[in-house]
Parts: C-alpha cells; sequence; structure tokens
C-alpha cells in the first residue's frame, strides 16, 4: 500500500528560508573564507547579485569561472551551491548538496554553507543529518539565530513542537527580524493545536519586509478553520500576488470559495492553479497537490449538483492518492445519490479499510 501524500502545504514549508536566501547574501560572503585574489571577489561579488536579480545563469558563471581557475575555493563552491538552491528544483538539489558539501570539505568554517545544507537536508527527508549539522554549526557559533530557528523547526519535524517554541523564542529573543521565527512558530502551535496563537505569529509575519507566499497561505488556511472567510480570501490572494506560479495558492483560494458554495468561483481558482500548457513535476507533492484540486473540483461541481462531474473528479483525486478515506466517503455518498449501491459499498468498504489501518 502506498504510504499517504504530503500536503500541499509542504512545498510551501520548504522553499520558506530558501525564499528569504536573497537577504543574506551580504553575511553569506562575510562568513566564507577570504577569497584568494580581488578578482575573485569581485566574481563572486557579482555572482551574489546576479542571483538576487534572478539572473542564475550569469550567476553559475562567474562561479564556475572562479572554480575554473581555483579548484579549492571554498566561497566559489558555496555561492554555487546556492544558486543551485535558489532555482528551487528538486532536480538541482543533488547539484547543490555536491556543491555545499565540497565547500565543507574545504573549509569545515562555512558557517552559511552548514546551514543550507542542513536546510537541503531537511527538504530530503533527512532529518536527523539536517538536526548534526545544524548542532555542529551551534558549535561554532553559539546563539546564532539562523540556525537556532532551524534547528526548532527540525525539532518539531522529529516530534517536538514545544522545543520549537523554546528554539525559534531565542532566536527572535536574539534578533527580532527574525521572520523565518515566527513561521516556524506558527507551525509548532498549529501541531499544538493552539491555533489563535499560530495566527498571532503569522500575523506578525506578514507584517515583515520578507513576508513569503508561504506565510500568507498558511494564515489564510487557519483564517478559513476560523470561518474567518474575508480575511482568508485577503490572504489567499497576497500569497497570490506575491508569487502567481505557486499552485498552492491557488488551492487554498478554492478552498474559501468551496467553503461559502460559491462554486463557480472555486472552478475558476483551481483552473489557476494548473493553467494549461503548464508542465509540473511528477513528484509526490504535485500529485498530493493534484488530488487536492481534484477534490476542491468535485466538491464544487457536487454543489452545483453536476453529480457525474463529481463523481469522476473525486476519482481522479483517489487515482493520485488512494489513501483518502474522506474521499471514498464522498464517493460513496454521491454514488448512492444516482443509484449505484454497488459502487457505494465498495466505497465505504475501502475508506473503513483506510480509517482502520490508520488508528
Amino acid at each position: 500500500m502506498r504510504r499517504p501524500m504530503r500536503s500541499a502545504e509542504s512545498l510551501g514549508y520548504n522553499l520558506t528560508v530558501l525564499r528569504l536566501l536573497v537577504f543574506l547574501l551580504a553575511s553569506i560572503l562575510m562568513w566564507a573564507q577570504p577569497p584568494r585574489s580581488d578578482s575573485q571577489g569581485a566574481q563572486l561579488g557579482a555572482a551574489a547579485q546576479h542571483m538576487q536579480q534572478g539572473k542564475t545563469d550569469l550567476a553559475i558563471r562567474e562561479c564556475k569561472s572562479v572554480l575554473a581557475t581555483d579548484p579549492r575555493s571554498a566561497p566559489a563552491h558555496m555561492l554555487l551551491g546556492l544558486v543551485y538552491l535558489s532555482q528551487a528544483s528538486t532536480a538541482m538539489m543533488g547539484e547543490a548538496k555536491a556543491e555545499l558539501q565540497q565547500a565543507l570539505d574545504i573549509d569545515p568554517e562555512l558557517l552559511w554553507a552548514r546551514f543550507y545544507l542542513a536546510r537541503l537536508y531537511l527538504d530530503l527527508g533527512l532529518t536527523e543529518k539536517a538536526q548534526e549539522q545544524l548542532e555542529r554549526g551551534l558549535k561554532q557559533s553559539p546563539g546564532l539565530p539562523h540556525l537556532l530557528s532551524m534547528l526548532g523547526e527540525v525539532r518539531r519535524k522529529l516530534g517536538d513542537p514545544r522545543a520549537s517554541l523554546e528554539l525559534n523564542s531565542k532566536a527572535l529573543a536574539a534578533d527580532a527580524t527574525m521572520t523565518p521565527a515566527h513561521y516556524f512558530l506558527a507551525l509548532a502551535y498549529v501541531d499544538l493545536k493552539q491555533e489563535d496563537a499560530a495566527i498571532a505569529e503569522l500575523e506578525k509575519a506578514t507584517h515583515s519586509t520578507t513576508v513569503t507566499p508561504e506565510m500568507y497561505n498558511a494564515l489564510a488556511s487557519l483564517y478559513l478553520k476560523k470561518q474567518k472567510f474575508t480575511e482568508a480570501e485577503d490572504a489567499s490572494r497576497m500569497a497570490i500576488a506575491l508569487d502567481r506560479s505557486r499552485p498552492d495558492a491557488y488551492l487554498t483560494l478554492a478552498r474559501v470559495y468551496n467553503a461559502q458554495h460559491f462554486s463557480d468561483k472555486a472552478l475558476e481558482a483551481v483552473r489557476a492553479a494548473f493553467p494549461d500548457g503548464k508542465q509540473f513535476p511528477a513528484s509526490e507533492y504535485y500529485q498530493g497537490l493534484q488530488a487536492d484540486l481534484a477534490v476542491e473540483r468535485g466538491t464544487a461541481y457536487a454543489t452545483k449538483k453536476m453529480y457525474a462531474q463529481a463523481i469522476k473528479e473525486f476519482a481522479r483525486a483517489l487515482d493520485f492518492d488512494p489513501l483518502r478515506a474522506v474521499v471514498h466517503r464522498r464517493l460513496a455518498e454521491l454514488q448512492m445519490q444516482t443509484g449505484d449501491p454497488t459502487g457505494a459499498a465498495l466505497h465505504s468498504k475501502e475508506a473503513d479499510k483506510i480509517e482502520k489501518s490508520q488508528r
């Protein structure tokens, strides 16, 4: 049996710190091994500037030019790894990991290389390895807020949200501008089912100059649970405005509309999530996302009493992720309504089986 898909919020979480990467470039170069020549320093500075401007091809070219003349330039390996990470592409994760590890092999004191290697391990689900890198970094630089904050999130992922509260609070005490710490605090509060506290942290984060789409999207989801539909819609639209290419923000907007029975608006939001002709990776995350979007389409069609289309969409959701008991039950209800008791019984039985296995 396949394991359940990750939620649509997971990729947003994985990209949060990467989206803030450009705000750390000055610090990255400060912590780096000094370039071995003025020309190297100028080239790496140009590469950092290109990365800030989103010109990744030019940034890669500058880094590789440095490495062609000095293969043991730890700052060049580190910056090249960060450029690969900034592309937020699963295809580039292996390249990024190799460059960051090589930078650390040359100079183990490169703190930011260690930080982003930990970030990468966390994205790959290698949580214990991420923890090891962060703890080594904190031995080098005790109390560094970026490391404290990320370690808190690692501990949350390992099942200890209270440790995240403690570590992220320490990070904010050291640096009140640490926007990711508010986001990670919010995630910990959600795990602890303290949703009002989570909302308060996300509202602080969204007032920052370094706010990310993930923060608005998480806030929209919490507003939706509180049935604050206007606030949820506004937050979803802010997430979309910051990055119109993110399908998860459109998904949240569709949920907001479906909760209010605005079926046509929900269908419009779902269509915007995956524009015609746009290709997405065949990854677990995108399979889960497409299942979520199919559920919202099915919900909208059911509200419009377009039952055949609704059944088709719920079945499509199960094609992407067959372990969703709630979708099997929704299909069972619709099939009973449309005169298919045999199909309804099969889906009810499957829902019972899934729920039993998850207890």
